[in-house]
């Protein structure tokens, strides 16, 4: 495959006209030059150098995501659109409002388009390039009587003999433009998940509120009964000092809930590109999370924009070895040119003539100082440095999945546990409560004790419930950002 000499000295056929041309057997189809041309094209192919990028065969895809590989189909959690990760329709609106808005998305659709022009442009190598210089010239030995010489050449040049160089800058400039389509996919998958991230959020805020809003409404009952039990001389100071402070305290975090609230609406305003205001939403409790299948490692991860830029970094690679091994190869060019002038004669109606020629090129390396030598080893290290980056992402992107699984998976085990929890401690406030008022001797440090229980758990509970949120949206981020399909 490798026909590469010791001695590398580029060699280059002389210039040849056209009506030697026309006779030679370079370009006759029984001659050597169209022999070699097609040895050459052979050659290319036998070697690789005109092979398209293929997965490796023997890349690592088994347990990526541990002992939580239950799924076998394709069509999974990682087929799944961010709608149907998402079912929300008010989120679903904002989504894609973002989509829509957003300028970062919108400046990597401009660089989509210019990467489409640099593939043209790779597209366009393959045929022969054209220009037209005329030139003009005014010759005599005095100024009445001028030689007039002018000629209008058009000049073609077409390269036969590197088309494993130019197919080989063709498929990169293909990766080139499917890398900025990934990066747009990253971009998307970010903007998903931060307007997700930031609506639950508000949502989260909106049940600490209203949980906040009803124990304060609770202590400041609490405050009036201590201090009419004091005044009948059940009770002292002390108690209706500490349940006065635990008001206060209520109502202070509710202000700190308040001010989140704003903020996070002007954070996912800015996202959406728009001045701040209100965002409208639903209830945390509403949120569902998806059906856990997982599917086939490789399917699932394909559509991780950061496994997918390894992998085009890989195929880039490849492309480059195949390109360093066509230097090897003898190129052919074929330059010609056509043009109208005159004689040179000073008499104006003199007929002008029309001039041609044509030249042919064969350049095969000899010796070049070991640069080929080292274009082509260098191409191979760094295609391997893509292959160990390539398998290093996998895993990493695996090893994210199971962590997200994980992490929704015990969320949602401990939802009913939590759920009991609130459920005992409200019995417990309520009848600690009631001995309290009722029953003399109870000591105030019980009823403290018992609501501000009850208050962690259901701050709690509602954690929780955000968790499983954010366990869905890590998911969702660690498969990819789900389907392809926007």
């Amino acid at each position: 495959m490798n026909t590469y000499h010791n001695h590398q000295q580029r060699y280059i056929l002389p210039s040849l006209p056209v009506v030697a041309l026309r006779r030679s057997p370079l370009l006759d189809g029984r001659g050597w030059g169209v022999g070699l041309l097609l040895s050459t094209l052979f050659l290319l192919a036998s070697c690789g150098v005109m092979k398209n990028y293929e997965r490796p065969a023997d890349l690592q895809t088994e347990g990526l995501y541990g002992t939580l590989q239950t799924g076998q189909s394709e069509q999974g959690l990682g087929a799944k659109a961010w709608r149907e990760f998402f079912t929300d329709p008010t989120l679903q609106q904002l989504i894609e409002r973002g989509l829509a808005q957003n300028a970062s998305l919108r400046q990597l659709d401009l660089q989509i388009q210019e990467a489409q022009q640099y593939l043209l442009c790779s597209k366009l190598a393959y045929i022969p390039s054209l220009a037209i210089a005329p030139q003009g010239q005014l010759s005599s030995s005095d100024w009445k009587s001028p030689l007039k010489f002018y000629t209008i050449p058009l000049s073609a040049s077409w390269q036969i003999g590197s088309f494993g160089t130019l197919r080989n800058a063709k498929k990169k400039a293909e990766v080139g433009v499917e890398q900025t389509r990934t990066a747009r996919m990253a971009v998307q998958q970010s903007l998903v998940a931060n307007i997700a991230n930031l609506y639950y959020t508000l949502c989260m805020l909106d049940a600490e509120v209203a949980i906040s809003e009803q124990t304060a409404k609770n202590w400041r009952e609490s405050v009036e009964r201590s201090r009419q039990l004091m005044a009948a001389g059940r009770s002292n100071k002390a108690a209706v000092a500490q349940t006065e402070a635990n008001c206060y305290n209520v109502e202070a975090n509710l202000l700190d809930l308040k001010q989140g609230i704003i903020e996070a609406q002007n954070a996912l305003c800015t996202i959406l590109g728009e001045a701040p205001h209100t965002i409208q939403r639903t209830s945390l409790q509403t949120f569902q999370a998806p059906a856990i299948e997982t599917g086939v490692p490789m399917a699932l991860l394909q559509n991780r924009p950061d496994v997918r830029q390894a992998e085009l970094a890989l195929a880039s690679a490849f492309y480059s070895v195949n390109s360093a091994k066509a230097a090897f190869y003898p190129s052919l060019t074929i330059s010609g040119t056509l043009g109208y002038t005159n004689n040179g004669s000073a008499i104006e109606l003199d007929p002008a003539i029309w001039i041609w020629n044509a030249i042919a090129q064969l350049a095969q390396p000899i010796f070049q100082n070991g640069r080929l030598i080292a274009q082509k080893k260098v191409a191979k290290m760094q295609q391997e440095e893509a292959m160990l980056a390539f398998q290093q992402s996998l895993i990493a992107a695996g090893n994210e999945v199971n962590t997200a699984l994980v992490q929704l998976q015990t969320n949602q085990a401990k939802s009913s546990l939590i759920e009991g929890q609130v459920r005992s401690l409200s019995d417990a406030a309520a009848a600690t409560e009631a001995l309290y008022y009722n029953a003399p001797g109870v000591n105030y440090l019980n009823v403290l004790t018992a609501q501000t229980g009850l208050l962690s758990a259901q701050l709690g509970q509602i954690a929780n419930q955000y968790a499983i949120v954010q366990a869905t949206i890590q998911l969702y981020q660690a498969l990819g950002g789900g389907s392809l399909a926007e």
